[in-house]
């Protein structure tokens, strides 16, 4: 085996050689949770993914991915109830890019979102915040909390809206609205 696996990694010249044109070797790992699909490249990078066994529908509850896969050559996009890898989507998502119900991410999308560029049905979290309700240093919305903030009520450093309240402007309507908020958190 270790001679095959060298003979189609290497060419003559001693380069590695093409592995789509091959179908490369998995360590496959089946446990009662699920299973794990690993293949370590001649250079020493690592393709993983985990699926787990319990599904909800279509879906893996737990789908977990890593690296390019040797087949395609491309990254295989994470999709479950729990969905972790550089693109994930599912139930709640984490990944570079991130799509679900509840997505973390560097730009995440969601009807919650958290990331440095988070866009939301319902609330966003991050540097770029664009939803209905939006926490954020540079947020839009209706209600947003933000350093820059544009929207309907607004509380920020620095704000733009229909009622605002600022370094430079006090909108009571802002002020009443926070605190009727604040009621969920006694």
């Amino acid at each position: 085996m270790a001679a095959a696996q060298s003979s189609r990694s290497s060419g003559q010249s001693g380069q590695p050689g093409n592995l789509l044109l091959s179908e490369p070797e998995y360590k496959v790992t089946r446990t009662r949770f699920g299973a794990r699909r690993e293949y370590l490249y001649p250079d020493g990078r690592l393709f993983s993914e985990f699926r787990s066994r319990a599904r909800l529908g279509p879906w893996p509850l737990v789908h977990i991915t890593r690296g390019r896969c040797p087949s395609t050559g491309r990254r295989i996009t994470a999709r479950g109830v729990i969905a972790v890898g550089r693109i994930a989507a599912g139930g709640v998502a984490f990944g570079q890019v991130a799509v679900g119900l509840v997505a973390f991410g560097q730009l995440s999308f969601g009807l919650v979102a958290v990331g440095q560029a988070a866009f939301a049905a319902g609330f966003a979290l991050g540097q770029l915040g664009v939803a209905p309700a939006t926490v954020a240093q540079f947020g839009v919305g209706v209600l947003v909390v933000a350093q820059l903030g544009f929207g309907r009520y607004v509380l920020a450093q620095r704000g733009f809206g229909q009622f605002v309240y600022s370094v430079k402007r006090h909108d009571r309507e802002v002020a009443e609205l926070v605190r009727g908020l604040l009621i969920f958190f006694k």
